[in-house]
């Protein structure tokens, strides 16, 4: 090794720098499970996210689209596996309702359909407390400013992760109550 840390020799080198379509399809289809696999090596991905990546590098559609079944065949491809790990910890971590994470499985290319079923997973009560929350978080970092800007914040902030405004309201008036608000401009809006 040099003191670059590169290594000299080693036959594999010219394979990795040899253009995709100079490759046998033999050889393509080799390369194209390796960035596979260290794609998947680095997080779970869908398999858009797989095709999408080896048509960047020059794949053609025939040996991304073989190489995708045998990865979904053999379990290493599962959108609906992605969905649910995704739902859970964009949930969990990032505070987002059911409406955005389903968009962002879209952006990911998971299906519709399998997209709202995993977000289904998330009830009504689930998504309710974790709005709370998120507005009693930020409402602590709030203790300067008035009630109307302190409002419009944390509707816009609710809206951002994806929650439905009639929660929304709900919960900003309840929270800025609980945290001694004795009225709030919400309350001609929101009904008790």
């Amino acid at each position: 090794m040099s003191e670059s840390g590169r290594r000299f020799g080693g036959g594999g080198s010219r394979e990795r720098s040899r253009p995709v379509a100079e490759l046998t399809p033999e050889e393509a289809g080799k390369k194209a499970k390796e960035i596979c696999f260290d794609l998947l090596a680095a997080r779970p991905r869908t398999k858009d996210e797989l095709r999408q990546a080896l048509r960047r590098k020059g794949f053609d559609e025939q040996t991304r689209e073989t190489l995708l079944g045998k990865l979904d065949e053999a379990g290493l491809v599962d959108d609906a596996a992605f969905a649910q790990l995704w739902v859970r910890s964009r949930h969990t971590q990032q505070g987002l309702a059911r409406s955005a994470l389903v968009a962002e499985l879209k952006r990911k290319g998971v299906d519709s359909d399998v997209a709202v079923e995993a977000a289904g997973e998330i009830d009504r009560e689930a998504e309710e407390q974790r709005a709370r929350e998120l507005v009693r978080k930020k409402l602590r970092t709030m203790v300067d400013l008035d009630e109307r800007t302190a409002t419009r914040r944390l509707l816009g902030m609710l809206a951002r992760k994806g929650y439905p405004q009639g929660l929304s309201y709900v919960v900003v008036r309840e929270e800025l109550r609980d945290a001694g608000a004795e009225s709030t401009l919400l309350d001609d809006i929101v009904p008790d």
